[in-house]
């Protein structure tokens, strides 16, 4: 497990660090086969991971722990509300905005949302972003070991990184965006209380 390495994995760590103190409920958004809902089980004692893919799901639900893995939308799905909201690679999946919403209605006053989420660049104003990630990509794998994910992928993405720039402002007062190299954005707020 600790081996695998992809674009979004490289991301899981700046998920981990920001679960605030004392967080006891996780929501895993898109967990897929489980990677970032068990690693977030590691510190966050219940944990729920909801996903469409009944393949992925199946492979999750095969590590035997104590997670609850979900089979549905996380738009429609009634769940409660979570100190802990993750999301990779799931919002493009969905629409933006609506897809934020919900993620707020289900984030407890108080508790920290971190999305990694994957964007459309724009050339040439996002060539320089666009170069420096392959260069990063081939130094990567050049060290490690890519694994493919079995999650459905949806590409391209329907918005670029400057829309999602935009609606997290507008959206989520307060929030950090950032855009990083491997082709890819977060999003970390924490709800007032």
């Amino acid at each position: 497990m600790g081996e695998r390495w992809n674009h979004n994995i490289h991301y899981h760590p700046r998920i981990l660090h920001a679960v605030p103190y004392g967080a006891e409920r996780a929501l895993d958004i898109g967990c897929g086969e489980g990677m970032l809902t068990r690693a977030l089980r590691d510190v966050v004692p219940e944990v729920t991971g909801i996903d469409l893919d009944t393949p992925s799901l199946e492979l999750a639900r095969g590590y035997g722990d104590d997670i609850e893995y979900l089979h549905g939308d996380f738009l429609e799905y009634p769940l409660e509300q979570y100190d802990v909201i993750a999301s990779v690679a799931t919002l493009h999946h969905v629409d933006a905005r609506t897809g934020l919403l919900r993620m707020c209605d289900l984030l407890r006053p108080g508790g920290v949302m971190v999305v990694v989420g994957v964007a459309r660049a724009v050339l040439p104003r996002d060539l320089p972003y666009e170069l420096a990630g392959v260069a990063a990509n081939w130094a990567h794998r050049a060290v490690k070991s890519y694994w493919q994910h079995p999650s459905p992928v949806v590409w391209p993405p329907p918005v670029t990184f400057a829309e999602m720039r935009a609606l997290t402002g507008e959206l989520l007062p307060g929030a950090t965006y950032r855009r990083h190299l491997l082709f890819r954005y977060s999003i970390t707020w924490k709800k007032p209380t």
